[in-house]
Parts: structure tokens; sequence; C-alpha cells
């Protein structure tokens, strides 16, 4: 059976596309939007030129694609673990979130999960350490370190709609 093969082709003003030759001769693309978001396509099998599915993806929806694609071991939001039980992973803010526009000091994260936001990732900015009356928005990724039932419980706080 033939190799897979992927190759990359720059698109000036959009991104990176991706295209995926598996080894069964099907063909995949995924554009990489430079808004972090992707477009994923398949290919029919008897007409590799005839679209069979298109996807849009928002950035966060991307990212749970990649942790579901992932080995179930690792995560790429799981930033690191200790031996201590401690953990550091990346939660995404819905762009409806109830915290959308409130000061991290009302989500009492620290309170009531002992859980702490250590930074905060907005765009291709990173905001370490931010203070009580920091204002969340929508899209914003936040690193929480704490127990793993901590950081759990945050992200279901941060979650919220």
């Amino acid at each position: 059976m033939p190799a897979s093969r992927l190759s990359r082709t720059p698109l000036p003003g959009i991104g990176f596309r991706y295209d995926l030759t598996t080894r069964e001769q099907r063909q995949l693309s995924v554009v990489a939007h430079r808004d972090g978001g992707r477009t994923l396509s398949a290919y029919q099998a008897d007409d590799p030129d005839a679209c069979a599915l298109s996807l849009k993806l928002s950035s966060g929806e991307a990212a749970y694609l990649i942790d579901a694609l992932m080995p179930s071991h690792h995560s790429p939001n799981l930033l690191h673990t200790t031996d201590l039980g401690l953990v550091a992973e990346r939660i995404e803010i819905p762009g409806v979130s109830h915290w959308n526009g409130r000061l991290l000091g009302e989500t009492h994260m620290r309170t009531e999960t002992g859980a702490s936001i250590v930074a905060v990732l907005r765009r291709a900015e990173a905001i370490p350490s931010p203070t009580p009356d920091f204002r969340l928005a929508g899209g914003d990724t936040v690193i929480v370190i704490g127990t793993r039932e901590g950081v759990e419980a945050a992200a279901t706080i941060l979650g919220r709609e």
C-alpha cells in the first residue's frame, strides 16, 4: 500500500492549505486560517476533485478536534502535570460566555475551585499573572493551574453561558 503524503501551500492573506493523501489514496485538505479557524474538506474516492464534505471550524472547535485525534494519554490543552497532583491546562472562554466582558475577580475562581488563572492568551498577546480587575473576553484562552478536580471545576465555571 502506498505511503500517505502531506503537502503545504501558502495562501497569501488567508493562511496555509494542507493536503493529505492517505494510504488508501483518499484526499483531505485543511485550510488553516490566520484567525485560528480551520476548514476541513474531504473529497470523493472516485473523483478527488469533487468535495464530498466541507466543515468550517472555529479555533476552539479545531482545538477540540485535535484533542480527539491525539492519543488518549495526551491532550494539547494539558500543559503540564506534576508528581504533586497539580496540572496546568488551557481553557478557552466561549464568545457567548457569561464572563465575556466581566472582571476576572468576579469568577471567584480560586475561592470556588482552588485553581488559579496564571495567564491569559488573547490573539497574539500573553498576559501573565492577570489581576482581579482584568476584563475577560470571549475567545480568550486562560492558563489554569490546580488539582485535576479544581481545573475541571474552573472549566465548568468558565464555560457558563
